[in-house]
């Protein structure tokens, strides 16, 4: 069950990079150590985040992006769009969520292998933005 990785068609590390950079721009987001996942993986938090247990994977931390060898990201998404993100194949269900170990909707994202899946998964990350901003949608 963990870690939870991407095992196959892994992001090029350019498309990591440029996804990365997209991030760190949205307001009030800064970058650290995931205090969660595996060493090197990147965790975006919210400066002066809300109290919503069920929008964060730990602390302020909306997401985290997985080192080069992987390039997936594990993200917290309102409950419709991780079923969306589920059912169009774009992620899975974190194991500890599926488990009811942790709160709210966990997912694993895959990594975008081209500029097209790029800007899919960069649009999920900003869901997942919005809704630890205090949006319950996500949108």
């Amino acid at each position: 069950m963990m870690p939870h990785t991407q095992l196959d068609q892994n992001a090029p590390v350019e498309l990591q990079e440029l996804l990365f950079e997209r991030i760190t721009r949205l307001s009030g987001v800064t970058v650290a150590p995931s205090r969660i996942s595996v060493p090197g993986a990147r965790a975006f938090v919210l400066e002066d985040p809300p109290d919503r247990p069920e929008a964060f994977l730990v602390q302020g931390e909306f997401a985290h992006l997985h080192p080069p060898t992987d390039g997936s990201l594990h993200l917290m998404l309102s409950e419709g769009d991780a079923a969306e993100v589920i059912a169009k194949g774009w992620g899975e269900l974190h194991p500890a969520a599926r488990e009811g170990l942790i709160s709210g909707a966990a997912v694993m994202v895959f990594g975008p292998r081209d500029e097209d899946e790029l800007e899919v998964v960069a649009q999920i990350v900003q869901a997942s933005y919005r809704f630890a901003g205090g949006d319950d949608t996500g949108r």
